[in-house]
């Protein structure tokens, strides 16, 4: 494999490149690492979309409806479904199974099923506007995504349960949009209430957006329910049509996350969260928190990467795995446990005891 020309060839944004690029990453073959490093100082100019939420909640139809406003825009979009990885194929358990056929064909959107979280940086080096993170909403998943995303979109439906309650802990903190989908059903109202009632109690002001007795919504921004148009902007000068919004998206501490209703097989309600989207990357930029998390996103991966790196140097340069295999009847013997074995060995290593 000549990685120079991959390299050359990615950065041109050509597809071929881009799934063999994949491939090595994912892989972990050799190069790959170099790979990653010769593209980082490109990276930066794809805004990274999250979308996270229980299955059933509707997030492919609501990815596939934004691919479709964005490209509507002109701009480039790659989705990534972030499937569990298997701990016995080390694979995605869902495979390339893909349910978004009409923007699958369009040479302009990009969609692959995996499990790595640094395919995101070769989709922002290939030159893609917008990169749609999808979970199936298993587990960590739902707040692994927050990690790899600029922003983050939590879909639920008016049958999510008992409401807020059936949200796992942390899951509303890294959410800074929220959507009910399938609004049309029975409940979509009483949700979106219960949500806003919790993020106002959050934030100190439990009722920002609820009826008061008789009408009254009280005075200043607190009690307004109203609505503000803002605008989408896209690459190339193009821009969505001015929309409607929930009011109020940027609170004196900082961003207030809107909680908007959503059909997305209809396609009711999609260009208020495409503009609720756009208008929250403005906060990021302007606030100066889309550095904080990218700089995060940043620390975390060079945390990985040196984990990485360590976990191979600990058991193919050190003697640690044949210190194990030495002691190991007194393990099964019940002599000596797995606990004070690990500790015995790290402390060896710490001692310079290496092949």
């Amino acid at each position: 494999m000549d990685l120079d020309l991959l390299i050359a060839e990615l950065l041109a944004g050509k597809t071929a490149a881009l799934a063999r690029a994949i491939s090595v990453v994912e892989n972990g073959r050799p190069g790959f690492e170099r790979l990653l490093g010769e593209v980082h100082p490109t990276l930066g100019r794809a805004r990274r979309i999250g979308i996270t939420g229980p299955p059933g909640a509707g997030k492919s139809t609501v990815v596939e409806r934004l691919v479709g406003l964005y490209r509507s825009a002109g701009l480039k979009v790659a989705v990534v479904a972030v499937d569990p990885t298997s701990p016995f194929t080390g694979g995605a358990l869902l495979g390339d199974r893909i349910r978004m056929e009409s923007v699958a064909l369009d040479q302009g959107v990009y969609i692959r099923s995996m499990a790595s979280r640094e395919v995101c940086d070769l989709l922002d080096a290939a030159g893609f506007d917008r990169i749609l993170v999808e979970t199936v909403g298993v587990g960590q998943s739902e707040l692994d995504v927050a990690r790899m995303a600029d922003s983050t979109v939590l879909v639920l439906v008016p049958e999510s349960g008992d409401g807020i309650q059936t949200l796992k802990s942390g899951v509303m903190e890294v959410a800074d949009i929220f959507v009910v989908n399938k609004a049309d059903r029975a409940g979509a109202d009483k949700l979106r209430q219960e949500i806003e009632v919790t993020l106002g109690i959050r934030r100190g002001n439990a009722f920002r957006n609820m009826p008061a007795h008789h009408g009254w919504r009280g005075s200043g921004e607190a009690g307004k329910r109203g609505r503000t148009n803002v605008t989408l902007s896209a690459a190339k000068g193009q821009n969505f049509d001015k929309v409607s919004v929930p009011a109020g998206a940027q609170g004196a501490s900082g961003w207030d996350q809107p909680v908007l209703l959503t059909t997305a097989v209809k396609g009711d309600g999609l260009t208020d969260l495409a503009s609720a989207l756009d208008q929250h990357h403005e906060w990021l930029t302007t606030s100066g928190e889309l550095d904080i998390r990218r700089r995060r996103r940043l620390l975390e991966r060079t945390r990985e990467v040196v984990e990485r790196a360590t976990r191979r140097w600990l058991w193919e340069e050190t003697r640690a795995e044949q210190l194990i295999t030495d002691r190991l009847d007194e393990v099964a013997g019940g002599r000596l446990s797995p606990y004070e074995l690990a500790a015995e060995v790290v402390e060896e290593l710490k001692q310079g005891e290496r092949i």
